[in-house]
Parts: structure tokens; C-alpha cells; sequence
């Protein structure tokens, strides 16, 4: 058993056996009474975020959370499958635990994978990665009062919104966070 001392961003906590992992904390010391740690906690397996607030000296559970680079292999339709840089062994992670990452993944990208007892919990990507425009139709200029956007297919099948001026296999810097389109690259 660990303390609210030991609270810190990527932590993962053992909460009513789920696993949280900690985004944000700060602890604080108000002038009058006990300090206390305020966390904001996003669930590994739903992604559901919480407020959740300690008691400063209260005991917690710290799970041990092992965070490995891997290349991106395939998907085999049901799962993507992942080599580990170290030791060059295969791990097979279900889509679920993937997500969204799928959006962004492509044959031999290196992604760090959070692993719990050898199983993945998530699939962590770059901030951002370049994908290839592979569909987008002629924009046109019209009379907007502010520059226009429209939507455009990457190489992953991800659908993104871009300026008008892109062109189908124009190489662009995408957000993996949120996916939004952030220029041009050469």
C-alpha cells in the first residue's frame, strides 16, 4: 500500500478492482484544515473520467504498470497485433483495448503499450503522426468570410477535416489526440 504522496501524472490506482490511470493531481494545503490531494482519474478500460479527492496521508493502491515500445504489425480483423522492440515477440491486442488509436495506426509505427500482469490495458501513439491524403474532392473558393474546410480520407480510412486547398495524396501532420489537422508536410 502506497500514500496520496505517491500520487503522481501516469500512475495507475487500484480503485474498487478497476484500474484508473491518474491524469491530473495537485495537492493542496488549505489555511484551515487538513490538506488534501485532488485527482482527476480516467478509467483504463471505459475511459470515463472522475474527480476523486483524497484525504493527504490516506492509503492507496498503486498498480505496477509496465509501459514497452512496440511496431505496429497488422490487424488480423479482430485484433492488431504488436512486436516488441526488445525481445521481438508478438503481442495481440484485442480492438477494444485499441480504440480509437486504430485511426492512426500504421504498418511499422512505434507505439508504447501499457501492460498490467502481461495484459495490455491501452495503446499509447505520438502526438502526432503524417498521413496521406488518399480521397478528398476539388475544394472550391467561394465567398466565405472565413477560410473553409473539407472533409478528407487518410491512408487509415480515418476521416479528418482539412483546408480547401489539400489535394488527394498531399502528406498531412495529424492530431492523434483529438484528430484534427495540423498543416502540410513536404
Amino acid at each position: 500500500m502506497a500514500s496520496t504522496a505517491d500520487i503522481r501524472n501516469g500512475v495507475v490506482l487500484s480503485i474498487d478492482g478497476q484500474l484508473w490511470n491518474v491524469i491530473e493531481f495537485q495537492h493542496v494545503k488549505p489555511g484551515k484544515g487538513g490538506a488534501f490531494v485532488r485527482t482527476k482519474l480516467k478509467n483504463v478500460v471505459s475511459g470515463k473520467t472522475v474527480d476523486r479527492t483524497y484525504n493527504a496521508g490516506a492509503k492507496i493502491e498503486i498498480e505496477n504498470v509496465d509501459r514497452r515500445d512496440f511496431t505496429y504489425l497488422y490487424n488480423d480483423g479482430e485484433a492488431f497485433v504488436f512486436m516488441d522492440v526488445a525481445d521481438y515477440d508478438q503481442l495481440t491486442v484485442p480492438a477494444t483495448v485499441v480504440g480509437d488509436a486504430a485511426n492512426f495506426l500504421l504498418e511499422n509505427q512505434q507505439v508504447q503499450i501499457a501492460l498490467n500482469n502481461g495484459n495490455p490495458l491501452y495503446v499509447e501513439l505520438p502526438a502526432s503522426v503524417v498521413l496521406e491524403i488518399t480521397y478528398t474532392e476539388p475544394g472550391l473558393q467561394g465567398d466565405r468570410s472565413s477560410a473553409g474546410t473539407k472533409p478528407a480520407t487518410v491512408e487509415t480510412g480515418y476521416e479528418i477535416q482539412v483546408p480547401l486547398f489539400l489535394e488527394t495524396g498531399t502528406k498531412v501532420k495529424v492530431d492523434t489526440r483529438t484528430g484534427d489537422y495540423l498543416g502540410r508536410v513536404n
